[in-house]
């Protein structure tokens, strides 16, 4: 990258933020802090009002703004196939904010770029199937939880657990992630007063209640992820297939991950007792097939081998008589 592409690249850094440390600056471009200094010293000689705080970093003087940015063909692509998984791995607040945002940025957009665009959108596509989802739920509520983690503002939900029950809920979110095919809010429950891990795909109603709290004795999610991982400590992961006929729309309760794999499912567990595995599973009958672990395998083989003698004894039994 030559600087006059560093300046101006520096220069949207700089206004993506409130404050910008000059160390990021300098990672994100491999560069030396006096380069940096040399830099932003460029910048404000070119008239650019950037301010800055002891310790802190670089900041753009508000009111000023970039004139409308052009895009390489690499970075519209980067944006494309960001769609195409926002399309596919979110909800319709989030769909249609990004839609928005789209619309914006293509508006300032040259006409070969606008074309290149389109012909990437022709031959781009994430295979990507929300079956377990609910069709009764609204799955559109993201964006506002989005909103409260970034404003550390409660939230009342009314929640549909994967067993059927229906709570009413207020939380202190401190987090959203993504796993097992679905995004899921961490918060703090007021009703069970611990960490709950919500699927935001079973939230039947949320509202923003413009109640804030503190936050500040609550774990991040950083923190959470650790305690989660401590959790599963000494926990055996167990790998199982299931026939999509044979199951419900619920989601597993305690999966891990999901895969979908056409006419079945790969679903993925932490379990720490195999035999109580085995006698969930005898349910499902050939419905299901155990992928790991081997141990698992050999108690479902030697526990179905006991059940078929046992009722073959049985049946001799009978005939006699």
């Amino acid at each position: 990258m030559n600087r006059i592409d560093r300046l101006t690249a520096i220069l949207i850094q700089l206004q993506t933020k409130r404050i910008v440390k000059a160390e990021e600056v300098a990672d994100r471009f491999d560069i030396s802090l006096r380069t940096v200094y040399r830099d932003v010293k460029a910048l404000m000689e070119a008239g650019v009002p950037i301010g800055s705080e002891a310790g802190k970093g670089y900041f753009i003087v508000d009111g000023y703004h970039l004139p409308p940015v052009m895009f390489s063909q690499e970075e519209a692509g980067a944006m494309m196939l960001a769609g195409k998984l926002v399309e596919k791995m979110t909800d319709k607040s989030v769909r249609m904010a990004f839609e928005s945002s789209m619309n914006k940025i293509k508006a300032v957009m040259k006409e070969a770029e606008k074309d290149h665009l389109e012909n990437l959108n022709a031959v781009m596509a994430v295979h990507y199937n929300q079956w377990r989802r609910n069709p009764e739920l609204p799955n559109h509520f993201i964006t506002d939880i989005q909103k409260s983690v970034a404003n550390k503002e409660v939230l009342k939900i009314v929640y549909c657990s994967s067993k059927g029950a229906t709570t009413i809920r207020e939380v202190e979110p401190i987090g959203l992630f993504f796993y097992a095919g679905a995004w899921h809010l961490i918060a703090w429950c007021r009703l069970r007063k611990g960490y709950r891990d919500f699927r935001s795909d079973q939230i039947k109603e949320l509202k923003l209640t413009g109640d804030h709290f503190d936050g500040s004795n609550l774990l991040s999610l950083n923190e959470y992820f650790k305690t989660f991982e401590s959790d599963h400590d000494g926990l055996i992961k167990v790998k199982l297939s299931f026939d999509k006929s044979a199951l419900s729309p619920k989601p597993f309760y305690g999966a891990v991950s999901e895969k979908d794999l056409g006419d079945r499912v790969q679903v993925e567990f932490m379990m720490d007792n195999l035999e109580l595995a085995v006698r969930w599973l005898l349910h499902y009958g050939s419905a299901v097939e155990i992928d790991e672990p081997e141990e698992l395998r050999t108690l479902m083989s030697k526990r179905t081998e006991e059940l078929f003698l046992h009722y073959s004894k049985e049946s001799e039994l009978k005939s006699r008589y």
